[in-house]
């Protein structure tokens, strides 16, 4: 038996609870302290103050009598099951992708770890609680019991989907992808059955400009950022003058134009576009041409070598861009990338201004006229309201954008 070495440090005593959390990061050291007796009297008064407005002082009526102006527009009262069923069958399309990625994630793992069901309530509520919050508001200023029942068939539907996708294997993954964008193509034709989309609004317009600008505008921008790099003169001046000159035009001058003055520019006998389709074609060529110079900078970043070393394996030029260069590069811009998805998410509210159209923006403005409510000066819960489910949508955006740089390993290596 040996003695003890009286020479070795003891391990130190980790504290937990409440006030050992608190001495460690609010009151560690001088600094520490007086910055925190600055800014927590502050806080929590901007905290009471907001808590204040919310439950005792602020009208909430005119956002509960309009609920369903702010979340479908002027979409037919008689017609909104269209609108449930859709809800319903993009729920079980995000559940068959989320499974098939877990499914993928899982094959590729070396020791795949299978969470319980409680694990995984955590992690969803974890990753998505501000976006649950804003629907949960939305719930509870129903005034039926239809939404609830929809929302339950929706959550419902994505659960089992989930577990169908987690079966279905890794390899399913691109059949997957292909059977959403195809489904959700016939379910917006579907939508338009009652109604065209100029008709639409509310939140279900903004959702439908922002999903459609960004997944147009990405691979609009990963190709202008190559056209900028290509070898070849005509294509790097083609990529060249289409990003200069859509980042050198606001947004809304271009929504403007595209409203008032398309008709100048194309021939007399050519139909013009609804006014929805112009507006994503004005939302997907500006973020483009942002999302490729994003790009360019990714690709910018990468050593040499990594080409050199693809070329070396006889890949060819195509290939090594494809599989090797292209990766890495959105790999290092996930944030600006994301960041730039945000921006173009909120910047759809300038389509209400510029161009006529019934966003939810301008529901929270309209409905500040009618009869019951003119002259009240509600128009600051309103605000608050679209505030609310902006922020929800652009914070579960960056959640997610967090999670997946941490499981790529962005700034890490």
């Amino acid at each position: 038996m040996t003695a003890p070495d009286r020479a070795s440090p003891l391990p130190a005593v980790v504290r937990s609870g409440a006030i050992a959390w608190a001495r460690r990061n609010l009151f560690k050291n001088v600094t520490d302290t007086i910055v925190t007796l600055v800014f927590a009297p502050v806080l929590l008064f901007a905290l009471w103050r907001a808590a204040r407005y919310v439950f005792i002082t602020g009208r909430w009526t005119i956002v509960r009598e309009n609920l369903k102006l702010f979340v479908v527009g002027r979409y037919p009262a008689d017609d909104v099951w269209y609108v449930a069923m859709g809800l319903i069958v993009f729920a079980t399309l995000a559940g068959l992708i989320a499974g098939t990625v877990h499914a993928r994630a899982a094959a590729a793992a070396e020791n795949p770890h299978t969470p319980g069901v409680a694990e995984r309530v955590r992690d969803l509520a974890g990753r998505l609680w501000a976006g649950l919050v804003a629907v949960l508001l939305m719930l509870a200023l129903a005034k039926t019991v239809t939404p609830w029942l929809v929302a339950l068939a929706a959550l419902a539907a994505g659960v089992v989907a989930r577990m169908i996708g987690a079966r279905l294997g890794p390899r399913a993954l691109v059949p997957v992808l292909v059977t959403t964008v195809v489904v959700s193509g016939v379910m917006v034709w579907v939508l338009t059955i009652p109604v065209g989309w100029d008709e639409w609004g509310g939140l279900m317009l903004t959702m439908f400009l922002a999903v459609v600008s960004i997944g147009l505008c990405f691979p609009i921008g990963v190709v202008a950022a190559l056209g900028r790099r290509s070898k070849l003169p005509i294509i790097r001046a083609i990529s060249t003058g289409y990003i200069e000159l859509f980042r050198g035009v606001p947004l809304f001058v271009l929504l403007l134009m595209a409203n008032v003055a398309l008709g100048f520019f194309l021939p007399p006998s050519w139909p013009l576009p609804s006014t929805v389709v112009r507006a994503i074609v004005v939302f997907t060529l500006f973020t483009s041409a942002y999302v490729a110079e994003i790009v360019r900078g990714g690709l910018q970043s990468l050593p040499r070598g990594q080409t050199e070393a693809g070329q070396a394996l006889g890949m060819s030029p195509p290939r090594v861009t494809l599989f090797i260069v292209l990766p890495q590069a959105l790999r290092n811009v996930i944030p600006a990338l994301v960041g730039q998805f945000i921006s173009l998410f909120k910047d759809t509210v300038l389509a209400g201004a510029a161009m006529g159209l019934l966003d939810i923006l301008s529901v929270a403005e309209a409905i500040t006229q009618q009869e019951q409510f003119r002259g009240q000066q509600l128009i600051a819960e309103t605000l608050a309201f679209v505030a609310l489910v902006f922020w929800a949508g652009s914070y579960t955006m960056s959640n997610e954008s967090q999670r997946l740089e941490k499981k790529l390993g962005v700034g890490e290596r």
